[in-house]
This record gives C-alpha cells, sequence and structure tokens, in this order.
C-alpha cells in the first residue's frame, strides 16, 4: 500500500477512536448526569445523527471541488472545535448543541476518507476500502473499552480525551497528506460524461445500492436495540450480551486473512461479493427465529459479522469504481449519509415494530430487507455502460 494510504489509515483509526469513546456514553450522560428523559436523549442522538447526514453529503461534495486533504482538515478542525466547547461547556442545552456539530465534522470526514483512499491507490481496488474498515474496526474496539474505564473515574475527562484523539487525527492528516493534496478534476475532465442515459443509469445504480445498504443498517442496528432487549428476556446475563460484540471485533480484525482469501477465490467481481454478503445477512437473521440460547446469538453474530466484513467495504468500493468522473466524493457522501439514516430510523422501526408485533415478526422482516437488499444488488448495474462494468471486473480480479 502507498504510505500515503497507511497515513489515512492510522489517521482514522484515531478519529473512530477517539468517536467511539463518545458515542456509547451520550444516553448515559444525557439521562444520569444532566437529568433529561430518555425521550429527549433520543432526540439529542437524532440531532447528532441529522448532523453526520449533512456532514455526508457536505464532505462528499467538496472532495469534488477543493481535494481530500482539505475536506480531512475542515471536519477534524469543525470537530475539534465543537469538541473543544464540548470540553469547557457540556452542561445542557449546551450538550445537545455540541454533539450536533460534532455530528456535522465526523460526517465530512468519512466521505472524504473513502473517496481518498481509492484516489491514493486506485489500483488496489477494493483492498483500499477493507484496510480502511479493518482502521475503522479497531478504532471502535479501542475507543469503546477506553472511554468506559476513563468515564469511571470523570465524564469530564471523556471529552478532554476525545479532543485530545481528534487533535493528534489533525496531525496525522498534516503530516503524512498535505503532500498528496490530490485537486478536484477539472472541469472538462468533469463533463467528459457518456451522456444522459449513462447518467440517469449511474444514478439509478447509487439509488439502488443505497436502498440494500440502507435496509442491511436499519437491521444491523437492531442488534444494539431490540435485540440487545430480547436477549434480557430471555434472561441471558448482561455480561454474555457484550461477549457478543468482543466476538464481533475480534473476528473482524482475525478472520481478515481466511475471508480475504475466499473473497479472492469465489467473489471475483464486486457485485458478486455484495450479493452474497447480503445473502449472509439474510441468514444470520433467519438463525434468530429459534435462538433461545448465548450459543445460538453467538452463532448468529458470527455469522453476520461474516455478512458486515464482506458488504461494508465492497458498497464504497463497488461506488469508487463506477462514480462518474468527477463526482466520486459526492457518491461516497451519499453512501455514507445512507448508512447513518439507516442507524438512526433504524431503533425507532424496529422498537415500533417490536412492540406491536412481538420480535418473531421483527426478525423475520429483517431478513426480508436483507433479501431486498440482494434484489437492489442484483439489478443495480443492469443499465450501467458496458465500459463501466468491465473496468469493476478488471480491479475486482486484481484483488
Amino acid at each position: 500500500m502507498p504510505r500515503a494510504l497507511w497515513w489515512l489509515l492510522v489517521g482514522m483509526a484515531l478519529n473512530v477512536t477517539g468517536a467511539s469513546f463518545l458515542w456509547p456514553l451520550n444516553t448515559i450522560y444525557l439521562h444520569e448526569q444532566l437529568g433529561q428523559p430518555l425521550a429527549v436523549a433520543g432526540v439529542v442522538l437524532m440531532l447528532n445523527s441529522g448532523g453526520s447526514v449533512i456532514g455526508s453529503l457536505a464532505g462528499g461534495f467538496l472532495f469534488d471541488r477543493i481535494g481530500g486533504f482539505r475536506v480531512l482538515l475542515a471536519g477534524a478542525c469543525l470537530t475539534i472545535a465543537a469538541l473543544g466547547g464540548l470540553s469547557v461547556w457540556h452542561g445542557w442545552p449546551h450538550y445537545a448543541v455540541f454533539l450536533a456539530f460534532v455530528g456535522v465534522g465526523s460526517g465530512v470526514v468519512f466521505p472524504a476518507a473513502s473517496a481518498y483512499a481509492g484516489t491514493i491507490w486506485p489500483e488496489g481496488g477494493r483492498r483500499a476500502f477493507n484496510a480502511l474498515y479493518v482502521a475503522q474496526n479497531i478504532g471502535v474496539a479501542v475507543g469503546s473499552a477506553l472511554g468506559g474505564l476513563v468515564a469511571s473515574y470523570s465524564f469530564s475527562l471523556v471529552f478532554f480525551a476525545n479532543l485530545l484523539l481528534y487533535a493528534v487525527f489533525l496531525f496525522t492528516v498534516v503530516a503524512g497528506l498535505r503532500r498528496v493534496p490530490l485537486p478536484p478534476r477539472r472541469k472538462k475532465e468533469r463533463e467528459g460524461r457518456t451522456g444522459d442515459e449513462a447518467s440517469r443509469a449511474h444514478i439509478r445504480a447509487l439509488v439502488l445500492l443505497c436502498v440494500g445498504y440502507g435496509l442491511c443498517w436499519l437491521s444491523y442496528v437492531q442488534w444494539s436495540t431490540t435485540i440487545a432487549a430480547y436477549t434480557r428476556e430471555l434472561g441471558i446475563p448482561v455480561g454474555q450480551y457484550s461477549l457478543l460484540w468482543t466476538i464481533n471485533g475480534a473476528l473482524i480484525v482475525l478472520a481478515q486473512p481466511l475471508l480475504s482469501a475466499l473473497i479472492r477465490r469465489f467473489m471475483p467481481t464486486l457485485k458478486r461479493q455484495i450479493v452474497i454478503g447480503f445473502l449472509i445477512f439474510a441468514v444470520s437473521f433467519a438463525m434468530l427465529l429459534g435462538a433461545h440460547s448465548f450459543a445460538e446469538f453467538a452463532a448468529s453474530m458470527m455469522v453476520l459479522t461474516i455478512a458486515e466484513m464482506i458488504v461494508w467495504p465492497a458498497i464504497p468500493a463497488a461506488v469508487n469504481e463506477w462514480a462518474p468522473p468527477g463526482k466520486a466524493g459526492l457518491y461516497q457522501g451519499i453512501v455514507n449519509g445512507t448508512a447513518t439514516v439507516g442507524r438512526m430510523i433504524g431503533p425507532v422501526i424496529g422498537g415500533s415494530v417490536a412492540d406491536l408485533f412481538g420480535m418473531k415478526l421483527l426478525i423475520m422482516m429483517l431478513a426480508l430487507f436483507a433479501l431486498l437488499a440482494v434484489l437492489a444488488a442484483l439489478l443495480h448495474d443492469r443499465h450501467l455502460p458496458k465500459r463501466t462494468e468491465n473496468a469493476d471486473e478488471k480491479t475486482a480480479a486484481s484483488v
């Protein structure tokens, strides 16, 4: 991998580590420390997610116009400014305002990082996106573990630790990426299109993939909401439920070499990789229909993790392959925003269905969502220009 990509991976691991200090503790802090009702806490978290969606679209749009380095710099500076305010004023309602701006700043960074990874190492194909996915998950694991430890001493220290990590992320971006600014596409290149029909084909492909991606994120987030409550109803201890996420994190890091070899052997194109990944998502939720013990939930989590490892890096890699010239950043912003929307509305939809119709029907609905995602993935490239499909296959085969 190019040296610049290594800098980006280290930076994103630090970025996500900082974010993971805070996000698992937001509801606890709002409810227990600030005395806000859970409904208000939910609204605050929705504002944070809404800010992230806005930031994702803005970050992707700006990437195509001012380049990846400047966008990462802007996102990092905005997040640091918001976290600086949060470190000093973390009472009510300041917390809600600063948290919304943190969402915007972090939202700017993620699509820019995805588009940047593809631009830094275009010949790497999906390997660049897989490496970015692993780096981010290392950050999630480390940040979630350290955040709880720091919060046990003082919540104020969580804010300062988060701020410090983002400052290190900013230093990493400046130190490692300032000499590879990757300026935006020239106007002539942006306009080098194959006509209105090709443009509509790219939009249709993006919409279909985002529908499947959003449905699977909506389903995935149930593991930390409705399914978490369901395990408690079945008498599974909290410690065992937490162990499920330990299994998830360990698999993502340790099973990468084996899964990469299987992908190279059996999923030579990104389209096949996405379709198979969505199918495995459906299998993982179907397994929950008869799950009553920790072992059965652990087996479902392992299958879910395999699906996640296959799909999450493949979606941005596929979009990077066939995005029109000069629009890679915007398309990555839409993809990242779709995932955020899925995470934002998933708990509301899942909780409502579970309350009204029960968990069994919800689980069947989640499996159906994954099957609909399979259909979307099968159809998404039907009208793409032939030259784009060939390019995708050539790049995927080189992985």
